[in-house]
């Protein structure tokens, strides 16, 4: 049976790097990547580009910027190949909320969205790779003062606490200190 593991902390706080080390240096692993790339913000590109230097060169990169791209990637993991980290579940979700228009919260959106949510969580406990997930935590902080924070903080919130659900194993990161919660 594979083994998941679910990796939260808050901006800066380690929660990549740590999640890079779980997996071997060097051997092989498969990086999926959840971000869209903006060739207009060149600080995203540089923040990109700091994340692929550190990997080992054994590693390989999937993109999976589009929302059912995540899902296909877990699901067509053996429990043959090498290890999945996925990077982050903060920037997909703003990639389905963005796709969606659920932004203002339109009813038919969020039914968009809670679908993608869904198919993530079952992939993820169907995944037969050993697996990690990077997310943000939403929850230590105020509460945000406009709409959209909320959605995304209430969205991103409910998604992770149904991925701590099938995942073995949890983490979360507090000043580059890992606490195991599971």
């Amino acid at each position: 049976m594979a083994h998941r593991t679910l990796v939260l902390g808050g901006a800066r706080s380690g929660k990549s790097a740590h999640a890079e080390g779980l997996l071997p240096g060097s051997g092989p692993a498969t990086y999926v990547a959840t971000s869209r790339h903006d060739p207009a913000d060149g600080e995203w590109t540089e923040r990109i580009a700091a994340h692929v230097a550190r990997r080992p060169d054994s590693w390989r990169t999937v993109e999976a910027g589009e929302p059912g791209d995540l899902r296909r990637a877990l699901d067509a993991a053996t429990a043959a190949d090498p290890p999945l980290l996925v990077d982050d579940l903060a920037t997909w979700l703003t990639g389905v909320l963005d796709d969606a228009g659920a932004w203002d919260r339109d009813a038919a959106a969020l039914r968009r969205t809670a679908a993608h949510a869904d198919a993530l969580v079952e992939a993820t406990a169907r995944c037969a790779a050993r697996l990690v997930l990077v997310s943000a935590e939403v929850g230590l902080g105020i509460v945000p003062a406009t709409r959209s924070g909320r959605l995304f903080r209430d969205e991103l919130g409910s998604l992770n606490a149904r991925l701590a659900e099938v995942c073995d194993e949890v983490v979360l990161l507090v000043a580059g200190i890992p606490l195991r919660l599971r």
